[in-house]
């Protein structure tokens, strides 16, 4: 009993710092697609469009990792693959999402992001990422 949950904690460990590492990816496309450091638009001028972006980036890649864990394999490795392929495939189709919604709409998405007042583009483009992240969730089996 007491092997099966050291195993179970391991594995716990492992899947956790996947899912850290895959977040911290999707921080990196955020701050790819807006102009300006994100951790500056967020923390010290608080801007209220990059926050609401980044949360439902995290949110859906959190969203994927859960679902690839959740319907894991029963090995391990293959478990573990699958979620950061899943992870990966969620990460590039929201940034898709950002670009296709950028070139749909006037001007540039990643300057309204950054505008300091509230952008009802700010909460489309957030919407289309979390979209974008239960597509991908609804694709793992």
């Amino acid at each position: 009993m007491l092997e099966d949950l050291l195993e179970g904690a391991g594995r716990s460990i492992v899947f956790g710092l996947v899912g850290i590492g895959l977040m911290a990816i999707g921080y990196l496309l955020i701050d790819v697609l807006t102009p300006g450091k994100l951790k500056d638009l967020i923390f010290v001028e608080r801007n209220p469009n990059a926050a609401l972006l980044l949360a439902a980036n995290q949110l859906g890649i959190s969203a994927i990792v859960f679902t690839a864990i959740f319907t894991s394999y029963e090995s391990f490795a293959e478990g573990l693959a699958s979620t950061v392929l899943f992870g990966l495939v969620g990460i590039g189709i929201m940034g898709l999402a950002f670009l296709v919604l950028d070139w749909m709409t006037p001007g540039k998405l990643g300057e309204v992001i950054c505008t300091p007042d509230r952008h009802g583009g700010a909460l489309v483009s957030a919407a289309s990422h979390f979209g974008a992240a239960l597509i991908v969730c609804a694709c793992i089996s």
